[in-house]
């Protein structure tokens, strides 16, 4: 392994995407620690403990490297254009303008990346409104004032600045996509994910239990982690076989291959959705009266993540969204359309509809398993973490685990493949 990344750096057109890579980052990491025109760095660093135990902003604030909470200049992270990708994605089903774009091939994914990034500004202005207004009534960092100055002009210049901020680090991504090393946007998660651990494992160490519990934490994460590789790496391959054609005086087909089926199509999406929506009745519960009766039931059985009401609407969101979002994004018909197009065929099963309803077959049971995995890491850092006695700032989420695993693993296939095509030789053996 070490071998092989000496060998990359020294592969000069590899050492270069790695190196820029590696400044994109610093950059991203910097703008993610300077305070926003008009905010209070010092206010903020004062509240940022008791802002810890807000539940409600946390996926956010991971998302970001824990730039929300202190309001800085890149404090929206990559959460907007995560959101505007889902969207445009489901809008394929609704819009059948969308879904002609996505047949069209790279013309019409460019079009559908620019209404990406139009979406995304406007979210990123939407959301940096909320948050400066949240910051503004205390509702952000209770008992806190990060933004001194009241005057309307102020907000307007935090909005703004959080709104650039959103798209400059859209660029970043398509920037460390175009001329470096893996896909920008998993790699900013990867590292707003990954910033956030010394410090959550460190407070583990100093204020859960010492250095017992510290260990027992750090093997569930390793647990989990081989987990995770394990599943993610298995593929169900349906076999395919094409037929021999002939094309002028050419004979083409005749080749046997497959059709990869990852066992977690739906990939973390679902993990997202389950969180965003759990997290609205506790959006609703911030702005009402907390001497209501209703409120107080939302605050003890669904915001708080150890509630037994809170784990399982969580789990049933998860299965839910993991067979809707593959239902979306795996079209068995277009698939065996596309395969009778082409001469292609599933042996033993006759091309056509009976084709369409053997890879739905397979994608029910597929998903099945899929999701109940899902679920299962997702579950497994909280409710262990709850039986120990583990309070504050769980560090080894299960979105976060993987994001870290999925994007780690594509990276150093990307890292591999263009070693191979350089030495013969990739990066693992």
């Amino acid at each position: 392994m070490l071998s092989g990344f000496a060998r990359a750096f020294r592969t000069p057109d590899l050492r270069r995407k790695l190196l820029f890579t590696l400044g994109i980052i610093v950059l991203y990491r910097i703008g993610s620690h300077i305070p926003a025109p008009g905010v209070s760095y010092k206010n903020i660093q004062e509240c940022l403990s008791t802002a810890d135990s807000n539940n409600l902003l946390g996926i956010v604030n991971l998302f970001s490297g824990g730039a929300l909470l202190q309001l800085s200049i890149l404090a929206l992270g990559i959460m907007p254009y995560i959101t505007a990708s889902i969207i445009i994605q489901l809008l394929r089903v609704v819009i059948p303008r969308f879904e002609a774009l996505h047949k069209e091939g790279q013309s019409g994914t460019a079009k559908l990346t620019q209404y990406t990034r139009y979406l995304t500004i406007a979210l990123g202005l939407l959301q940096s409104t909320t948050y400066v207004t949240m910051a503004r009534t205390g509702q952000l960092l209770p008992n806190c004032t990060p933004i001194p100055d009241s005057s309307v002009w102020t907000s307007v210049l935090v909005v703004l600045t959080m709104t650039a901020g959103t798209g400059l680090i859209m660029w970043l991504g398509e920037q460390i996509t175009e001329r470096g090393i893996g896909n920008g946007m998993s790699m900013l998660i990867f590292i707003s994910i990954i910033s956030s651990f010394p410090t959550a494992i460190w407070s583990i160490a100093k204020s859960n239990g010492g250095f017992g519990k510290f260990v027992i934490v750090i093997l569930i994460a390793l647990v989990v982690i081989a987990l995770t590789v394990y599943v993610e790496q298995s593929q169900r391959r349906i076999p395919v076989q094409y037929a021999k054609r002939m094309v002028g005086r050419r004979v083409y087909g005749g080749s046997t291959t497959y059709i990869p089926i990852k066992i977690n199509i739906a990939g973390v999406i679902p993990v997202i959705f389950a969180s965003s929506l759990l997290s609205v009745p506790m959006l609703i519960a911030q702005f009402a009266n907390y001497d209501a009766a209703w409120v107080r039931w939302v605050q003890v059985h669904i915001a708080d993540p150890s509630a037994p009401l809170h784990l399982v609407i969580y789990v049933l969101l998860i299965l839910f969204f993991c067979f809707f979002y593959t239902a979306i994004t795996f079209n068995p018909d277009e698939v065996a359309d596309n395969m009778k197009k082409y001469g292609g065929f599933i042996p033993g099963i006759r091309a056509g509809r009976p084709t369409a309803e053997y890879l739905n077959y397979v994608i029910t049971r597929i998903t099945s398993a899929g999701s109940v995995y899902l679920a299962v890491v997702a579950m497994i850092p909280t409710v262990a973490f709850i039986f120990m006695g583990v309070t504050g700032k769980i560090p080894f989420g299960g979105t976060s685990i993987l994001i870290i695993v999925g994007v780690g693993l594509e990276t150093v296939k990307q890292i591999d493949s263009q070693l191979q095509q350089r030495h013969y030789e990739g990066l693992l053996k």
